[in-house]
């Protein structure tokens, strides 16, 4: 057989890769990170704050008070952000402590996407996610878990409805231009972001692979197996998260947040400068005595199969990329009564507001017009099938420096 067609093949498909431009990350001006609204204070005051008080009381799976907090979620979408597309996926299992009976997990996910790719159907835009757990754990009795994760849910509602006025522009001047009109098409502008506020994070009894994620293990396989149509842009709705932030135990004083995979240190060292640049800009009033991110310049060579067990895993094991946003070590106040309000450390939570907003901006390049000087450092997956590019994740244990597991 004659090797010209294989060779007029692999010539035509590098052109056209050649001819595919080059997705940069395009850090903010400091003019535009300036202009990034910050967090009001009032709306994280542990008794009257509007987004994060009412997220702290327990919310033990199935109880009365989790509902009340779901309530509080919905409200809030639906009253401020009502572009946003609200969806629960629900699931039931028995727990170490239920015997027979059934509890039921309710994950809350919260879409906002180009309207262009709406109208197209599924499955057509790349999705930011942010994460965090909604749920308490059930013992000791009236645990709150301000830092885990009431602060983090309480992070993303302001991310949300900061983005939003962002969003709101760009979308608008993408259906002006005709963005999904008689075949038009930008992949580069198909970017949308959803909020996973899971449930049954924590473990009942003890931490296991069975006791453990419970809400997380339910929707990663759901929306595994839940195909697309046959000309969508991605596989399943797994295959549309661009990068999963997992936002978890933020809320102490002097937290340090590792690099834990060496796939998404590009984001990692992209939030990492958000922080170093906005501290010295003097947007930031926490002082603490390292940056909450301090392994920007970590070396390939120094990592590792070491990380924490949590809401990450099943989504990672299926091949989704990860930035897992969880300090070692771990707040002192970890699984103890003592996390709660009166123990977070308010201007760090109200840091972790203004970095991981101004970071899903810069991401989701929804400021428009100058960007920031210089290179940008690189940008992997933007649109693409990431899922499929990186193939699956090994093993699932739950380790944490010398072995700490997140469960109990």
């Amino acid at each position: 057989m004659s090797s010209i067609p294989t060779l007029l093949h692999l010539l035509f498909t590098t052109i056209l890769l050649l001819a595919i431009p080059t997705l940069a990350y395009q850090p903010l001006s400091d003019t535009q990170l300036k202009a990034v609204p910050g967090p009001i204070e009032s709306d994280f005051d542990i008794k009257t704050g509007a987004l994060l008080a009412p997220i702290l009381i327990p919310r033990v799976p199935g109880t009365p008070g989790q509902a009340k907090v779901q309530k509080h979620f919905v409200d809030f979408f639906t009253r401020e952000l009502p572009e946003w597309e609200i969806s629960w996926q629900n699931s039931t299992a028995t727990t170490p402590l239920s015997g027979n009976k059934q509890i039921p997990f309710q994950n809350l996910i919260f879409r906002r996407e180009p309207p262009w790719t709406k109208e197209r159907g599924p499955g057509r835009a790349a999705l930011l996610t942010l994460v965090a757990h909604y749920d308490s754990k059930i013992s000791p009795e009236g645990f709150i878990g301000a830092t885990d994760s009431a602060a983090p849910c309480a992070v993303l509602m302001h991310v949300a409805r900061t983005v939003e006025g962002y969003l709101k522009k760009v979308y608008e001047q993408g259906v002006a231009e005709g963005l999904g009109k008689e075949g038009r098409e930008d992949p580069g502008r198909e970017m949308g972001v959803q909020i996973l506020l899971l449930d049954g994070e924590e473990a009942f009894k003890e931490w296991t692979d069975t006791d453990s994620l419970y809400g997380a293990r339910s929707l990663s396989y759901e929306w595994e197996n839940t195909p697309y149509p046959a000309l969508s842009r991605f596989k399943n709705p797994l295959r549309q998260i661009d990068l999963f932030v997992l936002l978890d135990l933020l809320g102490s004083a002097d937290p340090g947040v590792p690099s834990y995979f060496q796939t998404t240190h590009w984001a990692y060292k992209n939030m990492a400068t958000v922080e170093s640049r906005m501290r010295a800009l003097g947007l930031l009033e926490s002082k603490p005595k390292n940056p909450f991110l301090p392994e920007a310049g970590k070396l390939n060579e120094h990592f590792g199969r070491v990380y924490v067990g949590d809401d990450h895993q099943p989504f990672m094991a299926k091949g989704a990329p990860v930035l897992h946003m969880i300090p070692t070590p771990f707040p002192h106040v970890w699984h103890k009564i003592e996390d709660d309000g009166e123990h977070l450390d308010l201007p760090t939570v109200r840091d972790w507001a203004r970095i991981v907003t101004a970071f899903t901006v810069e991401y989701l390049e929804a400021a428009g017009g100058e960007v920031g000087a210089g290179a940008g450092t690189g940008k992997e997956g933007k649109g693409e099938d990431t899922a499929a590019k990186q193939g699956t994740t090994t093993d699932g244990e739950e380790k944490a420096g010398a072995g700490v597991g997140k469960g109990p």
